[in-house]
């Protein structure tokens, strides 16, 4: 729904300089880890990285992400907002990240859309992986399988959505590929999902 990266490495940059890293990480570099477990992305950043360093980074970019997202934000995809307004008048809309806990919450009082979803769930809050929320959040929320769809632009989120037999939408527009095409509906532009929501 939105490109939060440029937020997110200033805050990531500001904890990892000078002790960790010797150059500041730049956009392009995160890009590819978009949508992944921070945990992850630190083990492939910083070579070596003790499991004791890891939840001490952590814990200082969560303290810190959701107060630098709610002051800076990021950039809505074109017709979000329009689009989610439509959604919202037909389905129940939720949302199931890897993010750090505190994130999702930040982005929608950042554009004032906390009344768009009934619920979420992140990694953060967790410490589970995406297959198991969204189990969760669907138990909690009495759906069945056959009544959800999961819209993501990662192939974690294609697996994830196949894990718990729901059908998937792959957003082209977002920071990875997805390389199993065969049957997979795609979306060029958030709100394309209107028109694909008639066939649900």
């Amino acid at each position: 729904m939105w490109d939060s990266r440029e937020t997110i490495i200033k805050n990531w940059n500001q904890i990892l300089i000078p002790d960790f890293l010797e150059n500041p990480l730049r956009i392009e570099d995160i890009s590819p880890y978009m949508g992944l477990l921070a945990k992850d992305v630190l083990r492939d950043i910083i070579p070596g990285i003790s499991e004791n360093e890891i939840e001490n980074i952590l814990s200082k970019i969560t303290q810190n992400e959701g107060k630098s997202i709610r002051e800076n934000g990021g950039i809505l995809y074109e017709n979000v907002i329009e689009s989610l307004k439509k959604l919202k008048e037909s389905f129940d809309l939720f949302i199931v990240s890897n993010a750090q806990d505190g994130y999702i919450e930040a982005f929608l009082e950042y554009f004032h859309i906390q009344d768009y979803f009934k619920d979420f769930e992140s990694h953060g809050k967790t410490g589970k992986n995406k297959t198991e929320n969204i189990g969760s959040l669907m138990e909690r929320n009495n759906l069945t399988s056959k009544e959800t769809v999961y819209i993501g632009d990662t192939e974690t989120d294609y697996i994830s959505a196949k894990e718990n037999n729901l059908d998937f939408i792959f957003c082209e527009f977002g920071f990875g590929k997805l390389n199993n095409t065969l049957g997979i509906k795609r979306i060029s532009v958030f709100s394309d999902l209107l028109k694909i929501g008639i066939q649900y």
